[in-house]
């Protein structure tokens, strides 16, 4: 140990330890997990909008499908930027930038009158919010090791069901209760309030969010001193390899490609839970958005006991490769049992827990194998990559509904990619991906 540990029982070191990371875990995870329940909430909500949007402005599934998606051809372009200057820049700054700036873009969608106008906005949408999510994952591993890090990316990463939980019951709401307040339909009310709460925790978290371990001042010097040695040693044997060769190492393209497996069940689910809902037999908008909790609220509960358990055993390959398998056969039999409320909404909630439980678990791999700026790199490309997901899923399955009039073959194709997704997991070494 270093010259902070010789001076220190084991014991010593191990409450400091614990004290560190406990006071790291309540500081950063809960405020982390509140900021991203917004901005996915921002993202998705346009599958709400989507229930009367669409009739006032006359739009197509397609134009639809090609609007919710085209968000991810912005974040694409700027995802990966976006990450190399948070590292460079600091966290603080970088993240408030992001959320302030995707809460007024997501306000404007209000004032969309055409399909154009509703492209520009996702695409704009997209560009502001490149480098939020993947920046969070690369913020975490400044913070916990490798061993810790399943279960902190699962606390940040049920912001993800829990917009769901929260936003379902919410959007529904809002567009029974606001349709022609003030002249404004409900789906523009809908855009309006919930990119509030985006605007205020921007302006937070200029305030409240440290850039690194040395800038909390809530950490004692002892505990920043051991927080920092252990991620010092998490980091010895990984690569610092040059950004530029992040874009061609072979395991990190593996990844992406694994990752956009698992978006397209994300953003299947995502841009079209409600509409499945509804075509079940719910018409009720708030009925639909009560519903749509269900299956977010298991999607919580299989995240946090998957990377639990990936954590304790060492595992992930598996845990992986078993959840993503789950999400596959979960969409499928959603199609299958499609009229039937009580077994579609099963079906459904096992789809998202299982595609859901996938991410934590992912997302300790990347940084397993690179650290500093080629992590970032790393990261960012991967996210990227993957996200092009929620360009291709709403599309294809918005394509099919126009022409098939139905949802099934779109969810069939989502439904593959996430069992391909739990095949390409065993071609990763086992020593790379398990700890």
């Amino acid at each position: 140990m270093n010259t902070f540990a010789s001076g220190q029982s084991k014991a010593a070191l191990q409450d400091i330890e614990a004290r560190a990371y406990a006071k790291a875990t309540w500081r950063l995870l809960p405020f982390l997990f509140l900021c991203y329940v917004a901005a996915y909430l921002d993202r998705v909500n346009v599958g709400f909008a989507k229930l009367q949007m669409l009739n006032d402005l006359q739009f197509s599934e397609t134009v639809y499908g090609l609007g919710a998606g085209i968000f991810f051809i912005g974040y694409f372009f700027f995802e990966v930027p976006s990450n190399i200057l948070m590292h460079r820049v600091g966290a603080r700054r970088w993240i408030a930038r992001i959320m302030l700036t995707w809460a007024v873009i997501s306000a404007a969608a209000l004032l969309v009158k055409t399909p154009m106008q509703f492209y520009i906005v996702r695409f704009l949408l997209g560009v502001a919010e490149a480098g939020f999510f993947p920046g969070i994952v690369l913020y975490l591993t400044y913070w916990f090791p490798a061993a810790r890090r399943g279960r902190m990316n699962a606390l940040f990463m049920i912001g993800i069901p829990i917009a769901g939980v929260v936003g379902g019951p919410l959007s529904g709401w809002i567009l029974a209760a606001f349709t022609s307040a003030s002249g404004w339909a409900g789906w523009q009310w809908l855009f309006l309030i919930e990119a509030v709460p985006s605007f205020v925790l921007g302006v937070i978290t200029l305030f409240y969010l440290p850039n690194n371990i040395r800038a909390a001042k809530w950490l004692s010097d002892d505990e920043k001193a051991v927080l920092e040695q252990n991620i010092a040693q998490d980091n010895v044997g990984k690569g610092h390899a040059s950004i530029g060769s992040v874009f061609t190492n072979g395991r990190v393209w593996h990844m992406a490609i694994i990752y956009f497996c698992c978006m397209m069940g994300l953003y299947g689910i995502s841009f079209y839970l409600p509409t499945l809902i509804k075509a079940s037999g719910v018409k009720d908008a708030l009925n639909v958005g009560l519903l749509t909790a269900i299956p977010y609220a298991c999607a919580v509960v299989s995240m946090l006991s998957v990377a639990r358990s990936a954590d304790r055993s060492g595992e992930r390959r598996w845990h992986f490769a078993l959840a993503s398998l789950a999400s596959g056969i979960g969409l499928y039999f959603s199609t299958v049992f499609g009229a039937n409320v009580p077994l579609a909404m099963i079906a459904l909630s096992v789809g998202a827990a299982g595609m859901l439980a996938t991410m934590p678990v992912f997302w300790t791999w990347p940084s397993a194998i690179l650290a500093g700026g080629s992590a970032a790199a790393a990261i960012g490309m991967i996210n990227s990559i993957g996200n092009l997901a929620g360009f291709v899923s709403p599309s294809i399955i918005g394509w099919l509904k126009d022409v098939t009039h139905s949802t099934n073959a779109g969810m069939y194709f989502v439904s593959g990619a996430m069992v391909l997704g739990a095949l390409l997991a065993f071609l990763l070494p086992k020593k790379l991906v398990n700890d």
